[in-house]
C-alpha cells in the first residue's frame, strides 16, 4: 500500500490508519514534495512532475490510497504507470476539484483563490482555515480540529512556494476524460458532510471510470480517517483484500 496526503499536511495524518492495517500490509506513507520531510523538487511543479516525483519512490505494484490532493496525484500515477496501480483509493477526491460549468461537485474558485492570494501574507492562518474547512459538519468537529492543528507543523514547515504550487494544481488539474484509461478497481470513500468535495462527486465518478464502488460515510466531512476510523479501516481492508 501507498498512502498520499492532502495539501498543507504530511504522512502523520494516516498514523491510525497504519496502526488499523499493518498487521496484514506492507505499507509505504510519504510525504508529497516539498512537504513535511520531503524535499523541495529540483525541477518541475505540475501534478504530472509530482506523480513521477512519487512514483520513484514507491514499489511497484502496490495499491494508492491518495486522500484530497494526494488522490490527484493518485489518479495521474495510475495514468501514466498503470502496471505500478493495482487498485486505486480515492478518499474524498475527484479528478476537478474546482467547480465548473459541467462539474458542480468541486470548491467555488473565489474560494480556492483566496486561499493562494493570502498564503504570502499568513501561511499559517490560511492552513488553519484550511483544515477547518477540512472538518466542518463532521462529527467531533472540535475534536478533529484540534488533532489536526496539533499534527500540521509536527515534520516541519512547508515552503510557500510548494503550497501555492499545491493549490495551483488543484485549480487547474481536470482529469475527468482521461478517467476511462484507469482499468484497475478503485474505490471511493467520500464525507456526507464535506464542504471541499461534495458527496455527489462520487455518484458521477462512478460512471466515469470502469471498475469502481462507492462508500458515503455518514455525518463525515473531508477527514473521515479521523472521524470514522474503525469504518473507514474496515471499507479499506475489505476492499485491498477482495
Amino acid at each position: 500500500m501507498v498512502l498520499a496526503h492532502g495539501w498543507g499536511m504530511h504522512s502523520g495524518v494516516w498514523e491510525d490508519v497504519v496502526e488499523g492495517l499493518l498487521d496484514h500490509h506492507r505499507i509505504t506513507v510519504l510525504d508529497l514534495p516539498g512537504h513535511g520531510y520531503s524535499r523541495l523538487p529540483a525541477a518541475g511543479h505540475t501534478l504530472n512532475h509530482w506523480a513521477a516525483d512519487v512514483l520513484a519512490a514507491t514499489p511497484a505494484p502496490a495499491a494508492w490510497i491518495g486522500w484530497s490532493l494526494g488522490g490527484l496525484v493518485a489518479q495521474q500515477a495510475a495514468l501514466i504507470a498503470p502496471e505500478r496501480v493495482s487498485r486505486l483509493v480515492l478518499v474524498n477526491s475527484t479528478p476537478c476539484f474546482v467547480q465548473r460549468p459541467d462539474w458542480p461537485h468541486g470548491v467555488a474558485l473565489p474560494v480556492l483563490r483566496r486561499f493562494a492570494e493570502e498564503l504570502r501574507q499568513d501561511y499559517r492562518a490560511v492552513l488553519k482555515r484550511f483544515i477547518a474547512l477540512e472538518v466542518h459538519g463532521s462529527e467531533h468537529a472540535s475534536a478533529q480540529l484540534k488533532q489536526l492543528k496539533a499534527m500540521l507543523f509536527q515534520h516541519g514547515e512547508p515552503d510557500v512556494s510548494v503550497l501555492e504550487d499545491g493549490l495551483a494544481i488543484l485549480e487547474t488539474s481536470d482529469l475527468r476524460a482521461e478517467l476511462a484509461r484507469i482499468q484497475c478497481p478503485t474505490l471511493l470513500l467520500m464525507g456526507q458532510r464535506d464542504q471541499l468535495v461534495p458527496a455527489g462527486a462520487g455518484e458521477a465518478l462512478l460512471k466515469l471510470l470502469p471498475d469502481a464502488r462507492l462508500h458515503v460515510f455518514p455525518r463525515a466531512g473531508h477527514a473521515p480517517f479521523f472521524s470514522h476510523l474503525p469504518e473507514f479501516v474496515a471499507q479499506l481492508g475489505a476492499f485491498l483484500d477482495a
